[in-house]
């Protein structure tokens, strides 16, 4: 039984398109690569011909977990969410009050994490210690090097 994920529209639609890219475009690829090598000849010394067997292995099982995502992912309702409280999609302003240096994250599922773009996944220390605090709140986030003191200072909604 596969776990249930959850996703964003944005999120779930990369998905979708990431997998139609794949069915479309590669597998074809693939498939006329494997013909090619064939052409050439006995099979059995034919490192091309392996090569492209090994490449499409590799492409099925990704469209093979794309599908499985796609089948158990849960969309999440922005429009049900509550704007007073940091929960997951929050965007959320916060003040590190050792440094008095202010961030800003929004709390994204774990798979659409990325640090570069200011997502942090919902089950990192950080978020995990600001989720259910609201505005003006203080929390003391324990993480692997010791603790850190934040204020939520804003929570902004779309």
């Amino acid at each position: 039984m596969t776990q249930v994920t959850y996703y964003t529209k944005d999120g779930f639609e990369k998905l979708k398109v990431e997998l139609e890219h794949l069915v479309h475009i590669e597998r074809p690829l693939i498939s006329q690569q494997i013909a090619e090598a064939r052409d050439k000849g006995d099979l059995s010394e034919n490192a091309e011909y392996d090569a492209a067997k090994n490449a499409q292995g590799m492409l099925e099982m990704r469209i093979s977990k794309l599908q499985d995502l796609i089948r158990s992912a849960r969309l999440i309702d922005e429009s049900k969410m509550d704007a007073s409280k940091v929960q997951i999609l929050s965007t959320v302003r916060i003040r590190n009050l050792s440094n008095n240096t202010e961030m800003t994250y929004t709390l994204v599922p774990e798979n659409e994490a990325n640090l570069k773009v200011g997502k942090l996944s919902v089950s990192s220390p950080i978020a995990k210690g600001l989720l259910g605090k609201s505005k003006g709140s203080k929390a003391e986030i324990v993480i692997p090097s010791g603790s850190i003191n934040f204020e939520i200072v804003e929570i902004i909604t779309k």
